[in-house]
């Protein structure tokens, strides 16, 4: 079961935004636009999986995958109309991402018609980033290819692990020895290729975990992110934990297999660059999910997708400078006042009722809201604090800036770094972000 929307206040009918969008706050139009495309179709839906994914028997009657690429090109119709009302320019898209589910579930070819619609409305930067993700079993040579030539520049595969047994308790239906043909297959047609990795499934050893890690890093790719699994409330999983059937690793174990992921990936020549995001190059890093680190704008197209527009450019340019440690009291540099920071809303999360209202002529919105200055500050250092650029200093509150010579005695800031302007995590600091944001926050 996937989670429930959050609370919000009623979208109108049009999906039309707030009146100071248009204002002498509105977005400025130099921010990096992106666009998610959602496909929320799925073979078989995974234990451990909340997202907004159905299977054929979970969707029943009323909700087409043939006519899926069709509903979501009246989305990017509908979001083309709303953001000029709201007197924001077209901007070329710079990144692309579609993800679920299990996008290559629909035919190439309706993912290349949903591409092609983001395309011929706003266009693409000529050097975007189009990434979809796929399971291992939902691809084939001819199907990347077909891909490619559509303008996919990436795509990210569901690999998991590559131990059976893992895969059998995360309820994935690949075979593990597939992965070193689909990387192959992926980059035969031009293809950037990711490998998501989960680690901390019930019954998982750390040497389970090394196992899939070297499978990983022997296909030489050049992207990894490594996720610990989250039992979310509603899934199959967590009725099994709660029935005793599965026993969920301690924090400790956690920790041991994040240090492990850490050492042979830097090992292997990929950096960190987000908590749970490594890299060979900066040029291999995930500009899509930067974007949303870094707090740029983006629609996102589907039943249950978010969209993000931003009241102000909020992040001080340029070099770090050097910023003691001890900040007289005053107001950081890029807090706004009263004025709202950004709206977020929220789409249906049912593709039948989605489907719906936009052949109706209706938004497919259930809710937004106004960011105020706080909130739009607690959510710039939890995110921004993930990525090993780390964090303006500027943009802490007086409280936030005593805060950063505690965590550097701790070990959990680097203290070179900060001593030049910037808040980032040692290694032991990304076991413990959450506290660090606390610290940084006061939240």
């Amino acid at each position: 079961m996937s989670p429930a929307l959050p609370d919000g206040e009623p979208v109108p009918d049009d999906g039309a935004l707030p009146a100071w969008v248009g204002g002498s706050g509105a977005p400025r139009t130099d921010r990096r636009f992106g666009v998610y495309l959602h496909v929320p179709f799925c073979s078989v839906r995974c234990g451990y999986c909340d997202f907004n994914t159905y299977t054929a028997a979970e969707l029943g009657g009323g909700a087409s995958q043939a006519a899926y690429a069709e509903t979501a090109l009246r989305e990017i119709d509908l979001a083309d109309r709303v953001l000029r009302t709201a007197g924001l320019p077209p901007r070329e898209v710079s990144t692309v991402f579609v993800g679920g589910g299990t996008p290559t579930l629909l035919p190439a070819d309706d993912l290349a018609r949903m591409l092609d619609g983001v395309r011929t409305t706003w266009g693409l930067a000529h050097d975007a980033e189009v990434t979809t993700e796929a399971n291992p079993d939902s691809v084939t040579p001819a199907t990347l290819h077909r891909l490619a030539e559509a303008g996919f520049t990436r795509v990210s595969f569901g690999m998991q692990s590559a131990v059976p047994h893992v895969l059998a308790t995360l309820e994935r239906t690949h075979d593990p020895r597939r992965i070193p043909d689909v990387v192959s297959w992926a980059r035969d047609a031009g293809l950037a290729v990711s490998l998501d990795l989960i680690y901390g499934t019930p019954g998982e050893s750390v040497e389970d975990w090394r196992t899939s890690l070297e499978t990983a890093l022997a296909t030489s790719v050049d992207h990894v992110s490594a996720y610990a699994l989250v039992v979310e409330p509603g899934t199959r999983m967590a009725a099994q934990v709660r029935r005793g059937e599965l026993a969920l690793p301690s924090d400790d174990d956690q920790a041991v297999k994040y240090e492990l992921a850490d050492e042979l990936l830097t090992a292997a020549g990929l950096g960190w660059y987000e908590v749970s995001n490594w890299a060979r190059t900066p040029a291999d890093r995930c500009r899509h999910n930067l974007a949303y680190w870094r707090g740029d704008d983006w629609w996102g197209v589907g039943p249950g997708a978010h969209s993000y527009v931003s009241a102000h450019a909020s992040v001080p340019q340029g070099e770090p400078q050097d910023v003691p440690l001890e900040v007289p009291d005053a107001k950081p540099d890029a807090m706004p006042d009263e004025a709202p920071v950004g709206v977020r809303w929220w789409n249906v999360k049912h593709p039948r009722r989605y489907a719906s209202l936009l052949e109706s002529g209706h938004s497919p919105a259930a809710g937004r809201e106004q960011l105020t200055a706080d909130e739009g500050h607690l959510e710039r250092v939890m995110l921004g604090v993930r990525l090993r650029e780390g964090l303006d200093l500027r943009l802490l509150t007086p409280q936030g800036r005593r805060a950063v010579a505690g965590l550097v005695a701790s070990g959990l800031l680097d203290g070179r770094a900060a001593v030049t302007g910037r808040a980032v995590l040692t290694l032991r600091g990304r076991l413990l972000a959450d506290t660090v944001v606390r610290d940084l926050t006061d939240a």
